[in-house]
């Protein structure tokens, strides 16, 4: 019989502020050039946001290089490949009991933002919102 207890909104807000402090934490480490990777050193990466999983095992770190000094396959590739140095550096410097395993993923954000944005500019859509605002005014 599986005992699965409800998640409480401590546990919630443990897992976010895990992730704000690995986030800043990582960002500082990849600023500061503290890993002797060349190849991790010559890219600009942004960590936009870090999840973890429920029991803190697992984080996922969602990241995008800038200036387009690499692809996003190819900052995730070596992240990953310098990710045992990043944990061990990251254990050093947080007070956690267990440093999570990282996985790093592409931030799809900004393709969202641009597909938005290219909806919004659809004349079709705005027709629709033409015709939802001169109804709004009437009324």
């Amino acid at each position: 019989m599986s005992s699965k207890r409800p998640q409480s909104q401590g546990s919630k807000q443990r897992q976010l502020r895990v992730g704000e402090l690995i986030c800043r934490t990582l960002s500082d480490m990849l600023n500061r050039a503290e890993i002797h990777d060349p190849d991790l050193n010559r890219m600009s990466i942004t960590i936009s946001e870090v999840s973890c999983s429920t029991d803190l095992k697992i984080a996922r770190v969602y990241v995008m290089p800038l200036m387009g000094t690499a692809s996003v396959e190819e900052a995730i590739t070596v992240l990953a490949r310098n990710a045992y140095d990043l944990r061990r550096r990251l254990g050093r410097q947080m007070t956690l009991k267990y440093v999570p395993e990282l996985r790093f993923l592409p931030d799809l954000t900004f393709d969202r933002l641009e597909e938005t944005r290219r909806l919004f500019l659809d004349e079709v859509v705005q027709r629709d919102i033409a015709t939802k605002n001169d109804v709004e005014d009437e009324t």
